[in-house]
């Protein structure tokens, strides 16, 4: 009896772990940046018994010392996700969290924009997302594709966002850092430092001066993403996002804006999970 007991438990052990979601880590052989590019991927349950399933997909991005395993390791984005398709908060879907740095940001090129010898950008839209799509059957249209990021990664987001408003239903900003003009963060302080170059992409790529430029049109278009910022009231980039966040309702687009307790942290990023997973599932088309 304790033999069948324990080969009962056993079966079921092994049925729960094949249930379960899977983490893998990828690659996109890039001509645009010369090199390839490591990208982990979120499969949700079931993914390998539904091969004519179609997914959503959300592209979570990383911050300026991370790398494409942060929100795994650090962030512990499987086991929330998991628990919120569990409970019927979050559809299933498909999440491809993209390399765009590494931790020596001195000496190792970080950022989404495009720069001097790393036009990310140009790979994020003519490579990564026609890859990750056509590999995992996800995506291939606005209303099945969403972008969350923290930090430099929610810059990245909303600025993305903003230049390619087509191409997400929604975008999610976590303490983000969405310009650089009074130097938030100091890489220039090194001399010949590749945080320079990333400081300065931000810099150009200023999400609350594309806002003061915004037309007519470019408004109407940005109507059509759902927006939301959250930062923390301890963190050094609120301001940037209480800015962008007037600016938006200046011009009559709709923003959500959070400010919770919390710092520049993983434990306010980890509890944003909860938020943001939601916020993206329900703003995606049937």
């Amino acid at each position: 009896m304790k033999r069948l007991i324990l080969a009962v438990l056993a079966l079921t052990t092994v049925l729960l772990a094949s249930a379960q979601s899977r983490i893998v880590t990828d690659e996109v052989a890039s001509s645009v940046l010369g090199r390839p590019v490591s990208v982990t991927v979120f499969l949700p349950e079931g993914f390998n018994d539904n091969p004519d399933t179609h997914y959503p997909v959300i592209y979570m991005l990383h911050g300026l010392y991370g790398t494409h395993r942060d929100w795994v390791t650090s962030g512990s984005m499987q086991g929330v996700t998991d628990e919120l398709m569990a409970s019927g908060e979050v559809r299933p879907m498909v999440i491809v969290m993209p390399c765009a740095g590494d931790p020596d940001v001195h000496h190792v090129q970080n950022g989404y924009f495009n720069m001097p010898d790393c036009p990310y950008e140009d790979f994020f839209f003519g490579e990564l997302i026609p890859a990750m799509e056509a590999k995992y059957r996800c995506g291939g249209s606005k209303g099945q594709r969403a972008i969350m990021g923290l930090s430099m990664g929610g810059g990245g987001t909303i600025v993305y966002a903003q230049r390619h408003p087509d191409c997400f239903s929604s975008a999610y900003g976590m303490s983000a850092w969405l310009d650089n003009k009074h130097r938030e963060v100091r890489g220039a302080d090194v001399p010949d430092s590749k945080l320079t170059i990333t400081d300065n992409s931000v810099r150009e790529h200023s999400a609350l001066d594309f806002m003061d430029r915004a037309d007519e049109s470019t408004v109407a278009a940005l109507k059509t993403v759902k927006w939301f910022l959250d930062c923390g009231d301890d963190d050094f980039l609120l301001q940037l996002s209480m800015d962008l966040h007037m600016k938006m309702r200046e011009k009559g687009i709709k923003c959500e804006l959070r400010v919770r307790d919390g710092a520049h942290t993983w434990e306010y990023w980890h509890t944003a999970l909860r938020i943001a997973l939601p916020f993206a599932s329900r703003n995606m088309q049937p």
